[in-house]
């Protein structure tokens, strides 16, 4: 598993990304953390990641993940961290595709979707 150190690092780098860069939680989405709490959003990401994405063979791999302004704040940080299916897991992460995630690698993908969104939720822009 990856440092805190080396997530950030990573974090910092998709930013930079054209595409990953433009993702960002909206005001009500913000809101949605801060009422629901942190533990809350990160109990929602382990169900998300292992339902949507820990099988070897995602059900809709590559379409599972919504985009919408009005999704869910994981869904938004997992495009921006590149942990939206197993495509951009293998490219980015090195994770490969076609086998399930270990335990390992979901905290691992669950860490970094928290990261950015603690990062978000410290952004005041």
């Amino acid at each position: 598993m990856k440092s805190k150190k080396e997530i950030n690092s990573l974090l910092d780098s998709l930013a930079k990304s054209k595409f990953r860069g433009s993702f960002h939680l909206n005001e009500n989405m913000k809101n949605y953390c801060i009422e629901k709490g942190l533990p809350k959003i990160e109990n929602d990401a382990y169900d998300l990641i292992n339902k949507r994405l820990a099988p070897a063979f995602p059900k809709n791999d590559g379409k599972q993940t919504p985009m919408r302004s009005n999704s869910h704040p994981v869904f938004i940080a997992q495009h921006a961290c590149g942990c939206c299916c197993r495509s951009c897991l293998e490219r980015i992460h090195h994770i490969p595709k076609g086998r399930e995630l270990t335990s390992d690698e979901i905290d691992y993908i669950v860490e970094a979707i928290m990261t950015w969104i603690r990062r978000q939720l410290q952004d005041k822009s």
